[in-house]
């Protein structure tokens, strides 16, 4: 039913955890296949075209008519398109640090940028992607990424590293760094193909990580929310992770007419890992045949 996948986007569910209904989730029964089939219905046509526009991230190549349930990915919002290829990680090799912008590798491969605040599980996750455990080395003391670091992946596209920020230890010189060759490596790099705008899912919705997503948005910028640890429910009062996505999601609403891409994932478990690396797949092979 439409209602479910829309319901399970708007109220993301975990094996783990028991969810309960969104207040907010609209109440459309028709059936996603059939809604964007019966093209002889206008109305059904229109309500779920609708729905892919402002819920569904649906990639190049991808009509509305086309959309079913089992082309949206496990615990995203993401539609599997045609340009989604190999997303398999075979060799990961550290390239460069730069502490400039203009010093970062100069070709035309393309490239996905990790974002997020400090001990948001950045490295964990880099980690996570490429399977090995100290490709980009994580620390208990969040803010030691100063550096752009680049990863040259199956020698045909780069992870790369970003400093973390909001790091309130961090020295006051440090976060004007970070703020000004960080957002000159966004406004001047070409083969940026899509930030990873990384959100911690275990604590409430950020002002800091709101700021960046619609910084990024107002200068155009692709990005895909990435929500971490996944996996960790807090006890007492505190919000489940599905609570504080389901919160993060209606506030990123506010201001984007079209939802981004958002996709969640746990470097402890393994959730999302393939899923995103089949997303950035589809990305990425768009952007080559540009």
């Amino acid at each position: 039913m439409l209602l479910q996948l829309r319901h399970r986007l708007l109220s993301p569910n975990f094996p783990s955890l028991r969810i309960f209904p969104s207040p907010n989730t609209l109440p459309i029964s028709l059936s996603l296949r059939a809604s964007i089939s019966q093209k002889t219905n206008p109305q059904s046509f229109e309500a779920a075209a609708s729905f892919a526009r402002t819920v569904l991230f649906v990639p190049p190549g991808v009509e509305p008519d086309e959309i079913t349930e089992e082309k949206v990915l496990p615990g995203s919002n993401i539609v599997l398109g045609p340009y989604a290829g190999d997303a398999k990680v075979k060799q990961v090799d550290f390239v460069k640090s730069s502490n400039r912008p203009k010093d970062c590798p100069r070709n035309e491969r393309p490239e996905f940028a990790m974002l997020g605040r400090s001990n948001v599980g950045k490295s964990s996750l880099i980690n996570s992607l490429v399977r090995k455990k100290e490709v980009a080395l994580t620390s208990k003391k969040p803010g030691k990424t100063q550096l752009i670091n680049h990863f040259l992946v199956n020698k045909s596209w780069y992870i790369v590293d970003l400093p973390g920020y909001g790091f309130a230890n961090a020295p006051e010189s440090a976060r004007m760094d970070w703020s000004s060759f960080t957002k000159g490596y966004f406004l001047n790099r070409d083969t940026l193909v899509s930030v990873l705008l990384l959100v911690d899912a275990s604590v409430p919705p950020q002002k800091i990580d709101l700021d960046c997503a619609n910084w990024l948005g107002r200068n155009n910028i692709p990005m895909t929310f990435v929500f971490t640890k996944c996996d960790k429910a807090k006890g007492g009062k505190a919000k489940r992770p599905d609570e504080n996505i389901r919160d993060f999601q209606q506030l990123i609403r506010e201001s984007y007419r079209q939802h981004p891409p958002w996709i969640m994932t746990s470097s402890v478990t393994g959730l999302g890992r393939d899923e995103l690396l089949l997303h950035m797949s589809q990305l990425r092979n768009y952007w080559d045949q540009e």
